[in-house]
């Protein structure tokens, strides 16, 4: 059988349109993308009681876990975590303040780090988003990021963060002195 150049180039472009094929076929399976599969917490595990309002933020499957005070509510959401063991305070807090429109200012050990940082007024360029909520230890805090790729990762330097729509949410139903624990 001779070929020709056109059956040949049909030929070839079927053999092509067979290695899509699979490729498509992999496009229905799951993508891993930077959230990792959430860790069940349950409150019991961690608090007498559920107080005001309860938190658990997970830093090993990079969740934050949030009941109400009467446990009607049972929330959880991606969060970014510390990048290493060193700047993760771990251990029991609560919620202090909250603030809409947070400015950022560099702690001192950044400062040694990166003495060329300078504080960071509200806006897109602010490290903790559009909301911010203050825990009971110094210069750590539950906050939005602008920077969603953050999300799922160890990418902060101490603080627990998550995607600025669902920090409004958890914004809006924490209240002042809401415990927390950072296990």
């Amino acid at each position: 059988m001779t070929l020709s150049r056109r059956s040949t180039l049909l030929l070839g472009l079927g053999a092509a349109a067979g290695l899509i094929v699979p490729a498509s076929a992999r496009a229905s399976e799951p993508v891993r993308r930077n959230t990792s599969i959430f860790r069940g917490q349950d409150w019991r595990d961690h608090f007498d009681d559920l107080g005001k309002a309860t938190i658990v933020a997970d830093t090993v499957s990079r969740a934050l876990h949030y009941w109400s005070g009467d446990g009607s509510d049972y929330r959880i959401y991606p969060t970014s975590v510390p990048i290493s063991d060193d700047l993760t305070k771990r251990g029991y807090t609560r919620i202090v303040r909250k603030k809409v429109g947070p400015s950022w200012t560099p702690t001192p050990s950044q400062l040694q780090r990166y003495p060329d940082w300078k504080p960071i007024p509200p806006g897109p360029e602010n490290p903790l988003g559009t909301h911010a909520m203050y825990l009971s230890w110094p210069a750590y805090i539950i906050h939005g990021t602008h920077d969603t790729r953050k999300i799922g990762r160890k990418s902060s330097d101490g603080c627990i963060g998550l995607y600025n729509e669902m920090i409004a949410q958890l914004f809006e139903i924490c209240p002042i002195g809401t415990q927390v624990r950072i296990i």
